[in-house]
């Protein structure tokens, strides 16, 4: 009899349609009794499901001192994961409060006066493997991109909205390219609408368009970018951006399907698959009050969480190579696989692609020059400015500061691959004074 690997392998050769295979593998699954006002019930968490108070999570909690989004368990290899999502009554297990935990076997996790107790069984994991080790543009053979694959190709048979989550420079933007590309709309239009990287007085019309007279400025009709998709996909990249405004809008459109444009009476309807991606925890955002409740269950329908290149480095050689193209011989490729091993790669595969265009421009001992985000800041001693001693000492500190502010103006950006939203984070300001200070030190 065939081995399941040989099963694999034989798959990945057919004709026809690709398809995911399914892995059979031992795992620990975990159970949940669960204690509160509706009684006691037996849960099995073979996924990741949000508990709490709302009607829309996974595993609803009758009780009063529950958080209506109060924290997340998520099975791994090594057993169950409770998080907390910023509740106001917390988390605790066995009595002790935590943010993120592994509750041993026959432990009880407490959530307001509900309380979980987990217990351990062997058991089998079906994980659904895509049988390429590309799908679309995305590229990695490992397991953790393969089940990417297959769960896009999952979500690409619906309509449903989806909600692409991973760390900055992951390939969010690729994935839900991908997802539309495996869609029944591939070859209608993609359109992308940034929502960090645009003035919040621009971004309503950018999205569902403007009426001529709308506002100053406004000299002609304009479509936006929802009537635009029509008959596709819109991508809103950084939905976590979104103001708190113009969230119900949202919310109005994807319940609806209708828009209307700005200074119109009209609603127009639109045929839109939506897609969504963000690096915040929205879960946590909603907690907070900085996005909705509602909003956030309609956009998350279906999730694809795409993994940082810290999980996957077997996929290091096939993308150094990807990107590196013809451009370097054997040697150097083999080095600078070797030599990318060792590198943390907090800003990702994004991160990765600028190393390797750095090699091929200035040689394998440009590629490290640039430092990483995890470096320590520069010394004041780094900033290379000739002191004008001829000029009194009030203008020499203005333009000392002038220099220092369009050096960190620029290298701020460069760090973060031009992405002004992660850029401002970093840097503790809002996203439209950074936009000032690019216009200022521009040129």
């Amino acid at each position: 009899m065939a081995s399941e690997l040989d099963d694999e392998r034989l798959e990945s050769t057919q004709t026809g349609p690709a398809r995911p295979t399914v892995r059979r593998e031992p795992a620990i699954v975990p159970t949940v009794t669960v204690t509160d006002g509706a009684g006691v019930r037996a849960v099995v968490v073979d996924e990741p499901i949000v508990v709490g108070a709302s009607r829309d999570v996974a595993l609803v909690l009758q009780d009063p001192k529950v958080s209506r989004l109060h924290a997340e368990l998520s099975p791994r290899a090594d057993g169950l994961w409770v998080t907390d999502l910023g509740s106001k009554n917390g988390t605790w297990i066995e009595g002790i409060r935590v943010a993120s935990a592994l509750v041993p076997g026959g432990a009880t996790v407490r959530l307001g006066d509900a309380s979980l107790v987990v217990r351990y069984a062997q058991g089998e994991r079906r994980r659904e493997l895509w049988p390429h080790a590309s799908f679309h543009r995305l590229r990695g053979g490992s397991d953790a991109m393969r089940a990417l694959y297959a769960r896009l190709a999952r979500c690409a048979a619906s309509d449903a909205t989806v909600l692409v989550r991973g760390e900055t420079g992951t390939g969010k933007e690729l994935a839900a390219e991908a997802l539309h590309e495996a869609s029944a709309r591939a070859g209608m239009p993609f359109v992308v609408v940034d929502c960090g990287a645009m003035p919040v007085n621009l971004l309503e019309a950018e999205l569902f368009g403007v009426k001529r007279g709308a506002f100053t400025g406004a000299d002609r009709d304009r479509a936006g970018a929802v009537e635009a998709a029509d008959g596709g996909t819109l991508f809103l990249d950084e939905i976590g951006e979104l103001p708190i405004d113009l969230q119900p809008k949202l919310l109005r459109f994807l319940e609806t399907r209708t828009s209307r444009r700005l200074g119109e009476a009209q609603h127009r309807k639109a045929d839109v698959r939506v897609v969504c991606a963000t690096h915040r925890d929205l879960r946590r955002a909603a907690i907070g009050g900085a996005f909705r409740e509602d909003l956030y269950f309609r956009i998350a329908v279906l999730v694809a969480d795409v993994p940082p290149l810290r999980d996957r480095l077997e996929d290091l050689p096939p993308l150094v190579a990807h990107f590196a193209g013809e451009r370097l011989a054997a040697a150097d490729l083999e080095e600078l696989t070797r030599l990318a091993r060792g590198r943390p790669w907090p800003g990702n595969v994004r991160e990765l692609r600028n190393y390797v265009e750095r090699a091929v421009a200035l040689g394998l001992s440009g590629a490290s020059t640039q430092r990483s985000h995890v470096d320590p800041p520069a010394s004041p001693a780094a900033f290379d400015f000739d002191v004008p001693v001829d000029r009194p000492l009030a203008e020499v500190r203005q333009l000392a500061g002038e220099h220092v502010e369009r050096e960190y103006v620029r290298e701020l950006l460069a760090r973060f691959d031009g992405n002004v939203t992660r850029a401002a984070e970093h840097a503790g300001i809002a996203r439209q004074h950074l936009h000032r200070l690019m216009k200022r030190n521009a040129g």
